[in-house]
């Protein structure tokens, strides 16, 4: 999937997954943007792990972005929670 397209599934994916993850993961609206879009990467790479293509905007690309995302969601919530402990 090209850069651009990344990017733009990356803040749609991000928002999607703060609405799905329960509680409080901190950050504003643009850690949440740049942590989707560091998901989207990590959602294509998680689909390329099992053969799977992500190409341009489809159904597939949007749930392993979201997928990603959440993935990338829930360690900085892990990092933020140890980090407020410490």
């Amino acid at each position: 999937m090209g850069i651009i397209a990344t990017l733009v599934l990356g803040l749609i994916a991000g928002s999607l997954a703060k609405l799905v993850m329960p509680g409080e993961q901190g950050g504003g609206i643009f850690v949440t943007m740049l942590l989707g879009v560091v998901g989207a990467f990590v959602g294509s790479l998680i689909g390329s792990l099992f053969g799977m293509s992500v190409t341009g905007f489809n159904i597939g690309s949007i749930v392993l972005s979201v997928i990603g995302a959440l993935v990338v969601l829930a360690i900085w919530g892990f990092i933020k929670g140890r980090s407020a402990r410490a």
